[in-house]
């Protein structure tokens, strides 16, 4: 049986989203590209995805442009066993974020 994914919104992450697009549709359009393959496949090759090391060696980052990144985190769902909850972080530029 294949594992459902679920895209879940850290508060962090809503209002770093809101800052870094406003005002700018191909960085919404992009991002929205990147986070329906996020659900889809963590791990496809487009999105580039590696486990970050140092202090945010917990983490995973993947891009959603030339320079934008998302950090976040999977998850088991306890109270679903097939579902993983994609954890997400935070979103800006390659400086911002890391």
């Amino acid at each position: 049986m294949p594992v459902a994914r679920k895209l879940v919104l850290s508060r962090a992450f809503e209002k770093s989203y809101q800052k870094f697009t406003n005002n700018n549709p191909s960085l919404k359009t992009a991002s929205k590209k990147a986070l329906l393959k996020l659900q889809q496949d963590a791990f496809d090759p487009a999105l580039r995805t590696h486990r970050l090391s140092g202090r945010l060696a917990a983490y995973l980052a993947c891009s959603c442009g030339y320079d934008c990144r998302i950090i976040f985190t999977i998850e088991k769902d306890i109270s679903h066993p097939n579902t993983e909850n994609i954890l997400l972080l935070d979103i800006g530029t390659h400086d911002d974020v890391y």
